[in-house]
């Protein structure tokens, strides 16, 4: 089971909030908040907000819909910052002139999920997993032929 929280238009750009958001994912609940408030970004805050509200989420499904979720094996599922819309603006520039530059906006979406019991992802009835990939070939050793033949000196 998923659980999602998502906040829209906040004014911090994407690359800045992904900085904070690849700290807490695929960490537990508890070990992303403990990371959200040692760290000293300011966008750290905002997403301390949406992890609760996630993490609200999935309570309020446990006790009022009757489903079966533990809150304390929730984990980061995925946490993503997308672009939102950039307000253009003009700065005043040398001999009359005007520089624009764009403030950028971000859209966060934070995704709990449950863990198995051992520690697996919980999995649908009826998926599978994709097989291994097969070990890398190990590489030959130089034959005798081409270790002996050089090339001849340009003259």
């Amino acid at each position: 089971m998923e659980f999602r929280a998502e906040k829209k238009y906040l004014r911090v750009s994407p690359q800045k909030a992904r900085l904070v958001l690849d700290l807490i994912k695929g960490r537990r609940v508890e070990e992303a908040r403990n990371t959200l408030m040692f760290t000293k970004k300011r966008v750290a805050e905002h997403v301390g907000k949406l992890l609760q509200s996630a993490l609200d989420n999935a309570n309020f499904l446990a006790t009022e819909k009757g489903l079966d979720v533990e809150i304390d094996n929730l984990y980061v599922k995925s946490a993503v910052a997308n672009d939102g819309p950039r307000m253009k603006r003009i700065r005043p520039a040398p001999q009359g002139r005007a520089y624009r530059y764009q403030r950028r906006i971000a859209h966060i979406e934070l995704i709990l999920a449950e863990r198995g019991k051992n520690g697996q992802v919980a999995t649908v009835v009826g998926e599978e997993s994709a097989p291994a990939a097969p070990a890398k070939a190990r590489r030959r050793a130089p034959s005798a032929k081409s270790a002996g033949k050089k090339k001849a000196a340009a003259k």
